[in-house]
């Protein structure tokens, strides 16, 4: 919005021509979400509280949680007011990249709100059936996951509207573009063709499975918010480089026209991010819930996609990961042993996995610090991955 009037009155003001710089605007975007995060935190926070949304705490976790038991949940949704507000004024908003990530983030956020008020507002435990719950995350994944599987490979609307013409017109062949390719991280010259089929299956896995992965991470104060932060800044300078036409041929990446526009949102994400932690910090004011969970994943795997780096973003996740494997271990163990020896088995004292630490002795703090510290070596590995191929 602000790069429109800036682009408008730039002949009468030199000075707005700062405003062309991607740079810039992504600072400013970071600047101006953590200030609305910050200013808007405690009425949020109020209005919450008014709504009588506190969190019901898990009564077989550490006994420590249950002073936690009524704080305000669904503060997710201040982080999504900061990345949009920030994200329209400061972004570009011809480019096509932005109001994909734009929906997917809404799309799930509003998802999570649904789910959170459930729980919170009509004291259904269950919140939205985990069918109900997957049904809308993969119809909003499905539709991500088609739209960039052709406008990853051109450069505006119009070529990707005639790239998906020309698929269907000629009998929806499997081939895309090179840009459209997997990469594999180290390796300059290795690329796996994925096709059409294949790109909106590995879309849709990718933009799923990181909300949901997001998802379980959130369960102790400010436990995900800053990988979030970590990985998204990561994020954000990969779409700089492959935005880049120069950056990109030097370090032997595909260019992909509009991608750079990117850095704008994650930098906004970061803002907001830094500005809900004030308030989630130890001991918590208010917690993230459903609606940021869900839809930071969903952002993370969005951008990832556009960027063609799902398997850096796996590296760079790797808290995630790890955190929603041990579930689906926990779950899968306990339910083979009750088959087998009719008594059901864990391999976890409590999963998620930093529930597991803490009845091991470790302090909250002590966990969130650590796997923050975790996040950061693995951000940093992949960044590596930017000139070590």
């Amino acid at each position: 919005m602000l790069l429109t009037l800036a682009q408008w009155l730039h002949s009468d003001a030199s000075f707005l021509r700062v405003f062309n710089y991607l740079t810039f605007r992504a600072l400013m975007a970071n600047l101006t979400a953590l200030v609305i995060g910050l200013s808007c935190g405690p009425w949020v926070i109020r209005k919450l509280t008014a709504m009588k949304v506190g969190q019901a705490v898990r009564t077989d976790g550490p006994q420590t949680h249950l002073v936690k038991s009524g704080t305000p949940t669904m503060g997710g949704v201040l982080i999504l007011i900061a990345i949009t507000v920030s994200t329209l004024l400061w972004a570009n908003l011809s480019n096509r990249f932005i109001w994909i990530v734009l929906l997917v983030t809404i799309g799930f956020g509003i998802i999570g709100w649904v789910d959170d008020y459930r729980k919170v507002v009509y004291k259904d435990p269950r919140g939205m059936s985990s069918r109900e719950k997957y049904f809308w995350q993969s119809v909003i994944g499905l539709f991500a996951a088609l739209y960039l599987a052709f406008s990853v490979s051109e450069a505006n609307n119009l070529k990707v509207f005639e790239l998906f013409v020309s698929w269907v017109r000629n009998g929806f062949p499997m081939g895309l573009p090179s840009k459209a390719d997997l990469l594999l991280p180290f390796l300059k010259s290795v690329r796996y063709p994925l096709g059409v089929f294949g790109f909106i299956a590995l879309t849709y896995f990718v933009i799923v499975g990181s909300s949901n992965a997001v998802n379980l991470t959130d369960g102790l104060d400010g436990l995900v918010i800053m990988p979030v932060v970590l990985v998204g800044g990561a994020l954000g300078i990969f779409a700089y480089v492959m935005g880049n036409a120069v950056y990109s041929k030097y370090l032997l990446f595909p260019h992909i026209p509009g991608a750079g526009e990117l850095l704008v949102f994650c930098s906004a994400m970061g803002g907001a991010g830094l500005a809900f932690l004030w308030y989630n910090t130890h001991p918590a004011q208010v917690f993230m819930g459903d609606v940021g969970a869900l839809a930071l994943g969903g952002a993370l795997g969005t951008v990832a996609v556009i960027v063609r780096q799902e398997v850096v973003l796996f590296v760079m996740g790797g808290v995630f990961v790890v955190e929603t494997m041990s579930v689906m271990l926990q779950v899968a163990w306990f339910k083979f042993t009750k088959r087998r020896y009719g008594e059901g088995r864990r391999i976890f004292k409590m999963a998620p996995l930093h529930h597991h630490f803490e009845l091991s002795g470790w302090k909250e703090t002590q966990v969130v610090v650590r796997f923050w510290i975790i996040t950061l070596m693995l951000v940093l590995v992949g960044l590596s991955t930017l000139k070590l191929r």
